[in-house]
């Protein structure tokens, strides 16, 4: 089963737990300093929060979509290439408390979309040294654009 990802950058990650919490009925399937996930069922839908600046709006990170093995993974990294969009691969990450698999690309106002897949749970080991996961674009030193705004 293939679903689909909202991560959202938000201020207070309690208030937003509680609230995604009651909004679906259902609690977090991973809850970490900084980070939370819901897994639910219907909608059929990951929801990510990803800890950001106080008093800052919520905003959105990033999107994505999660399948179920990395051979989903690369026949997606084939058919947008060949559908001739920009791809970048990260095979073996470790990001936003998981080692996944996945392919980035972005939409045509620079949201990042990402394909993944979790292929272990990686307990308090929250992302990959040089890793752009889970990083905020604005605290970038540099005016290149970050392969996301996060990961999840």
């Amino acid at each position: 089963m293939s679903r689909v990802q909202l991560a959202l950058r938000v201020a207070d990650l309690d208030a937003s737990v509680a609230f995604y919490s009651k909004l679906f009925g259902t609690e977090p399937a991973k809850l970490r300093d900084g980070y939370a996930n819901f897994a639910i069922a219907e909608p059929p839908l990951k929801l990510v929060l990803i800890e950001g600046r106080a008093g800052e709006d919520t905003r959105l990170d990033h999107l994505g979509v999660e399948v179920e093995s990395t051979e989903a993974v690369h026949a997606a990294t084939a058919r947008l290439s060949e559908a001739g969009l920009a791809t970048t691969e990260e095979d073996g990450t470790t990001c936003c408390y998981a080692l996944q698999d996945k392919v980035w690309v972005h939409g045509p106002g620079q949201e990042p979309w990402e394909v993944y897949v979790v292929k272990a749970d990686a307990g308090t080991l929250a992302k990959q040294q040089g890793s752009t996961c889970c990083t905020d674009p604005a605290d970038a030193d540099t005016e290149e654009p970050a392969v996301a705004g996060g990961c999840c």
